[in-house]
């Protein structure tokens, strides 16, 4: 795995919790050589993790569009900023671009993009293992929901394994290099 592409707020969060493990997994990608992968900004939780990757000598490729870039919220000491026009080209190139998919604890636009890329990942129209680092039990309502979801056959149990969860950022990362993409279609009866 050469790269992952975290979703994450640009907002620091209620908890400390929360800027401690952006840190921690930005310290582990870099001593793993993985590149991140993520919106470009320099707050929040996402500057944070940039930082963490930057500061122990990894490399950060961020994507941001042109109206986020404008209002400065650009991160300007990155590997590599690239400038797109649109949301959506943001979204196809950090897909491009990464191996695997991570969510820290984020707001609508963290929850918009981690479920679009494992939408793709149920569909078929991507094979790369998405994870959630659900640090003090922050996704716990959304994994409750995954798995009501399948409880009432909405979601095969073989896609909801897509979503793949762990507390600590080493123990995802090594999760998501062993994870093998469901080949059953979701239309299958």
């Amino acid at each position: 795995m050469k790269s992952i592409c975290v979703y994450c707020g640009s907002n620091f969060g209620a908890r400390d919790s929360y800027l401690s493990a952006a840190k921690r997994l930005g310290e582990e990608m870099s001593k793993r050589q993985i590149k991140l992968i993520y919106g470009g900004g320099n707050v929040g939780l996402m500057g944070a993790i940039a930082d963490s990757v930057l500061g122990a000598g990894g490399t950060v490729i961020g994507v941001i569009p042109k109206a986020l870039a404008q209002k400065e919220v650009a991160h300007e000491g990155l590997s590599d900023l690239r400038i797109v026009d649109s949301m959506h080209e943001r979204k196809s190139l950090m897909a491009e671009l990464a191996d695997a998919f991570i969510a820290l604890p984020g707001g609508l636009g963290t929850l918009e993009e981690f479920c679009e890329i494992a939408t793709w990942a149920q569909l078929g129209f991507q094979d790369k293992a998405c994870g959630l680092l659900n640090i003090d039990g922050f996704y716990d309502g959304l994994l409750s929901f995954l798995d009501h979801a399948t409880d009432e056959q909405f979601i095969r149990p073989e896609h909801r394994h897509i979503v793949l969860t762990e507390t600590e950022a080493d123990k995802l990362i090594d999760k998501l290099t062993q994870f093998k993409a469901p080949t059953l279609s979701k239309w299958t009866s």
